[in-house]
């Protein structure tokens, strides 16, 4: 049976929950990824920014505020005020179905994988669509 630790994402960006929003926005932009997991030091985690909530703490173009003054406002919000805490989580030894099932009850983009409380890594609906992108060429020869 797979299991999450064999296509959970292991290079995984992180921020702490002192970062300032401007640090996240950036990073998922260059990075083009949409979940940033939030950790101590040690990688004890501690919650998820999404792309969502970035979004939610952004200022409407109907505001007529320019970047210049969005990245200024967003210099001196930390993470901590937008990023969500009661996440959802698997262990690596989680079992796929229990993962995938998860993510599709409750429409969520990613899960934190955790063990004995630490980041070890993260799967997404990317790891999921890789492996059936490769089931399918398996099937096919």
């Amino acid at each position: 049976m797979l299991k999450v630790k064999d296509i959970m994402t292991m290079d995984i960006f992180t921020l702490k929950e002192t970062d300032n929003l401007a640090l996240a926005r950036s990073v998922m932009n260059l990075a083009r990824i949409r979940h940033i997991p939030i950790v101590k030091e040690d990688m004890s985690f501690i919650g998820l920014l999404t792309h969502r909530d970035i979004l939610g703490a952004t200022v409407s173009k109907l505001a007529d505020l320019d970047s210049q003054a969005q990245e200024e406002l967003d210099l001196g919000i930390p993470v901590m005020e937008i990023m969500n805490t009661k996440v959802r989580t698997v262990s690596k030894d989680d079992s796929l179905r229990h993962a995938a099932t998860m993510l599709l009850e409750h429409k969520f983009g990613c899960l934190p994988v955790l063990e004995n409380g630490k980041l070890v890594g993260i799967i997404t609906e990317a790891d999921f669509l890789n492996l059936t992108i490769n089931l399918l060429d398996a099937l096919n020869e």
